[in-house]
């Protein structure tokens, strides 16, 4: 599935070919602060020849649970999460940042053990219009 995306200001752009497949929620206290949300969803395993990036993000190389480092990229005047990578041959994109996140279902979640309790099902809280 072809998409494309960009940070708030448009500074850093981006068009992939993705798995839709591959779509994933993360739970992972990493995930929770970087995002400062209680999980984050990714398009996981993006080969590096899949994707056109424009523009220059701003890095932050944090170390693994597995010991191993993580490059976050970020767009470095608005702030927005673009991707991470281990090895700059897979990316994985954030779907927050994809202009057609409304098709990305996730079909899979990652460290389940770390999530909220209250994140599971939200159909129970109260719904504000947009206004």
């Amino acid at each position: 599935m072809k998409v494309d995306g960009s940070c708030h200001c448009g500074r850093v752009t981006y068009e992939a070919e993705i798995n839709p497949d591959h779509v994933v929620i993360c739970h992972c206290t990493d995930c929770q602060t970087f995002s400062s949300a209680p999980y984050r969803v990714s398009v996981f395993g993006v080969p590096s020849e899949n994707i056109r990036l424009e523009g220059t993000p701003k890095t932050y190389i944090k170390t693994g649970g597995s010991g191993r480092k993580v490059s976050i990229a970020f767009c470095g005047d608005c702030g927005s999460a673009l991707y991470s990578t281990k090895d700059e041959r897979h990316f994985n994109l954030r779907v927050g940042v994809i202009r057609q996140r409304d098709k990305l279902i996730p079909k899979a979640q990652g460290f389940c053990g770390s999530g909220m309790p209250w994140a599971t099902n939200i159909d129970g809280i109260r719904r504000i219009p947009e206004s």
